[in-house]
């Protein structure tokens, strides 16, 4: 550019009106603005007046500066590919020379546009930007360094990868050592900022830093006591990724570092102590957590069970002062999306009936609302962890703290203690049981505390220790926490309401059967519930409904308690739309309960049944359209959809062969066939458990589909997607046993990848167990066509199935191999010894299966 571009004084003055009007609080206003900026961006030289006004025109005030330089960022997010080349080159050329503004705020907006530049691929195309900035480094101006150090930091955080690529020949070799230089800046504003940058390269290894690690230590180590807590946080943060990437370098000097991580754990500064309590979480991941903290427990302990009180602002956030809230509905911004965990088909084994899930549920969130990280949860963490590294050993330290906060007067101590209970119960368990006895009758108690906050911990910390309660005579600890807890379901406390439904949902998963003496009484308390609930609640109320249902099963179908139970649950599903979310959770809830009731559902489930076939295919409508007209129709959310094909699957399982003519009057197969071939793995997944209830609910519907179903199973035995093809697997063998010997066509789409994944390695067990009776129900009813497989799945298909408790399913895939032996008996030559074992998993087979056992014999001991 020859000449430098000057603005127009109308233009000018036009655009400042408009930055004036974004700032007004009116939405109409807001509105028109956005209109006329869209419109503007028309003009070429738009962007070079926001420039001009960020950064020449020093008459203006700061906000609007400000503001003029965030909607040019927005642009060149935007736009930046369509800016003619003048007009980028003059943004670029205003932002160098301007790093320096002596107002924070402007520097801080430059360093932005600047990074958004950048992060548009534009570090190749603008090859002075780096070394123009760390030129800046040097400047003799605070302002100067400051700004270009801010956006260097921002750079370096949104680029890391690019800048230690061969694309901009590894700058970081020049940076990094250049950064190092800085920690000892006189500025604490500049020595935060250089640690930071460093800082965005530990967790990828970068080689450019790896080659400067020790010194970077040495640097990081010197900066320990900087009175500065920004750069306390900074080098906190840097030991705690550093104890993950590089934890060679800080052994050595291990001893040192924890004496120091425990003065930071009780900085002043709340944001440094909670960088330091990082460091406990990671140190418990590593293998030589033991070895290296064992002599520092004593003072550890402590330090993390003081982090857990709540601190005054926690308690002003959390509205710790005000009891009872019930009657105020709750904030909708409050409310946390809710995940649905789609229907895995499982077998049951010795000893539980039910498969043992990972529970997620249980970490520790005690406090939702403010579900921001603070040092109070970290500390909860920290030492929920390290009581799973020293179990026992950590008791030694905690019990004699535990005995001062638990009967403390001051409710914020107490409190904690109780915390510090729920903490350790996973780890400690065994150490605590002594202490049990006496402990739980005193929690229970609490549970009836006039502060709000202690009655909720109670209930999380109670939950905790469910596994124990159960474990004991009923009338001992059960009932008393029973009853209290169904109270706690009733309390005039939000907070309270929620901990105490969640804390009741666990106990039932613990209790099973034990609950079904007390199910009147538990049904009333959630009924009541219903009445009394705000919105976030109610959605947990539905969970502890599901659970119950799952937890006693068809001791649920009595007509007393279905004519408690349906009617507000039907009353709430007719309320809801069809497009509130609130759907999932009772869709969830009814699923359980059609599955526990059976035929007690059946005057709920035409109207019920309806809905779910229309959500299916509404939602399959929704995605075409998509599909076909992405800017004029959104996507669905297509978890409408996956929970209405795993509540049809509850309606199947629950109704059985009652739910034929239903099926008979909708188009459900057809939906299912759409669904099985979906993108998303979780609609296939439900699609596909849909497919095997089915089957075994009503086959003469699903076998003229047969033919278009099979090839479609056989390409998701994929095991990639462990539910899905888990889901694909069992429908098979579902399928198979329905099919008999007309079976045989289909074999060879599904067999060798069966084999396959039974022979994998790290295969979970829930597959491994329905992949065994799938491959056991194919050579049952086509034997002929599977038996000379025989000698590649018999010992892995025998080790698999030894732990599943003696049903239908494990009956027809023990036929199946005895009859597949007896077509190949050198199959099993090898093996022999195994096959035994499976045969002893066996409490009593049916006398036919019995008399098959018997005349299995290898071929070779004549």
């Amino acid at each position: 550019m020859e000449c430098e571009w000057k603005p127009d004084e109308q233009g000018l003055q036009q655009i400042l009106q408009l930055l004036k009007e974004s700032q007004s609080p009116d939405t109409s206003t807001q509105r028109s603005v956005q209109q006329r900026l869209e419109q503007l961006n028309q003009y070429p030289d738009f962007n070079n007046y926001l420039i001009f006004v960020l950064t020449k025109l020093k008459s203006e005030d700061e906000p609007t500066r400000s503001l003029s330089g965030l909607i040019l960022k927005n642009n060149v997010k935007a736009h930046y590919q369509n800016f003619p080349n003048g007009v980028s080159d003059f943004i670029k050329s205003e932002c160098l020379q301007n790093i320096g503004d002596s107002s924070p705020l402007i520097r801080a907006t430059v360093g932005i546009l600047i990074t958004t530049i950048a992060s548009k691929g534009e570090l190749q195309n603008w090859p002075e930007l780096l070394p123009k900035l760390c030129l800046l480094l040097d400047s003799e101006d605070y302002n100067t360094c400051e700004g270009a150090f801010g956006a260097l930091q921002k750079i370096c955080e949104d680029s890391a990868e690019i800048l230690d690529s061969d694309m901009l020949d590894r700058p970081l070799n020049i940076m990094i050592p250049k950064f190092l230089q800085f920690f000892k800046h006189s500025s604490p504003k500049i020595r935060s900022h250089a640690i930071a940058c460093v800082n965005q390269f530990i967790i990828s290894r970068t080689q450019a830093l790896m080659l400067h690690i020790d010194p970077f230590i040495e640097n990081l180590f010197a900066l320990a006591t900087d009175e500065e807590p920004e750069v306390r946080k900074n080098v906190c943060r840097a030991l705690v990724m550093l104890l993950e990437v590089r934890l060679d370098r800080l052994l050595p000097h291990m001893h040192n570092i924890i004496e120091y991580m425990l003065q930071r754990t009780q900085d002043h500064d709340e944001n440094v102590a909670l960088e330091a309590c990082e460091f406990w979480l990671t140190l418990a991941e590593q293998p030589v957590c033991k070895e290296v903290l064992c002599g520092h427990l004593s003072q550890l302990t402590p330090v993390l069970v003081n982090g857990m009180k709540y601190s005054e602002i926690d308690i002003i956030l959390l509205k710790g002062d005000i009891e009872e809230d019930e009657a105020i509905p709750d904030n909708e911004q409050d409310i946390r999306p809710r995940f649905h965990r789609s229907r895995t088909v499982a077998q049951q084994h010795e000893g539980d009936g039910i498969e043992e899930e990972e529970d997620e549920d249980d970490e520790l969130d005690d406090d939702d609302t403010i579900s921001d990280w603070n040092l109070r949860k970290c500390s909860a963490a920290a030492l929920d962890v390290l009581a799973n590294v020293f179990r026992d050993d950590l008791l030694l330290h905690i019990l004699p703290l535990l005995k001062e906060l638990l009967f403390h007067p001051e409710w914020v101590v107490k409190e904690s203690g109780i915390l510090v209970l729920g903490a350790i119960a996973e780890g400690c368990m065994q150490g605590m049981i002594p202490y049990l006895p006496e402990l739980i009758p005193h929690l229970v108690q609490c549970l009836s505390d006039k502060k709000a906050l202690v009655r909720s911990i109670t209930c999380w910390t109670l939950s905790r220790y469910a596994h124990w309660v159960v474990s004991q005579p009923p009338d001992t600890y059960l009932k008393p926490l029973m009853t209290e807890l169904l109270k706690r379901i009733l309390d005039s406390n939000k907070r309270v309401q929620e901990a105490a439904c969640s804390a009741f949902a666990t106990l039932e998963e613990e209790a099973c059967t034990e609950l079904v003496p007390y199910l009147a009484f538990i049904l009333d308390t959630l009924v009541f519930a219903f009445s009394k609930y705000q919105h976030k609640n109610l959605l947990i109320l539905y969970d502890a409904i599901g659970t119950l249902a799952d937890s006693v099963g068809h001791h649920l179908n009595k007509p007393e308690y279905i004519q408690m139970l349906m009617p507000p649950l039907i009353q709430k599903w007719n309320q809801l739309k069809d497009e509130d979310k609130d759907l999932f959770p009772l869709l969830e809830c009814l699923s359980s309960v059609a599955t526990a009731l059976q035929s007690g559902f059946l005057p709920y489930c035409e109207p019920v049944y309806q809905r779910c076939v229309n959500l299916v295919q509404k939602t399959l409508a929704q995605a075409m359209l998509h599909q076909s007209q992405p800017d004029q129709y959104e996507a669905p959310d297509k978890d409408f959809m996956i929970v209405a094909l795993d509540l049809l699957s509850g309606l199947a399982e629950g109704l059985g062969g009652t739910i034929e003519q239903l099926v008979a009057r909708s188009n459900i197969l057809t939906l299912m066939y759409q669904c099985m071939q979906d993108k998303m793995p979780e609609v296939r997944q439900s699609s596909f458990a849909l497919l095997g209830d089915l089957t075994k609910a009503c086959f003469q519907h699903v076998k003229p589909c047969i033919a278009d179903f099979m090839p479609i199973l056989g390409t998701n035995l994929n095991p990639e997607l462990i539910s899905v093809c888990n889901n694909a697997t069992w429908a098979i063998g579902e399928i198979s046993i329905q099919m008999g010997p007309e079976m045989q066509p289909y074999i060879a789409m599904v067999l060798h990848q069966l084999v396959e994944i039974i022979n994998r390695p790290n295969t979970p067990k829930t597959l491994l167990e329905n992949t065994a009776i799938t491959i056991g129900r194919l050579g049952y009813v086509c034997p002929q066509e599977v038996a000379p497989m025989l000698q590649q799945f018999i010992r892995p298909w025998c080790t698999s199935l030894r732990n599943i408790r003696d049903n239908e399913e494990k009956d027809s895939a023990f036929r199946g191999i005895c009859t597949m032996i007896s077509v190949n008996p050198g199959g099993v030559v090898q093996d022999f010894i195994f096959f035994c074992d499976a045969v002893a998993s066996w409490v009593n087979p049916k006398d036919d299966l019995r008399d098959m056992f018997y005349k299995v014999k290898p071929e070779n001991d004549c």
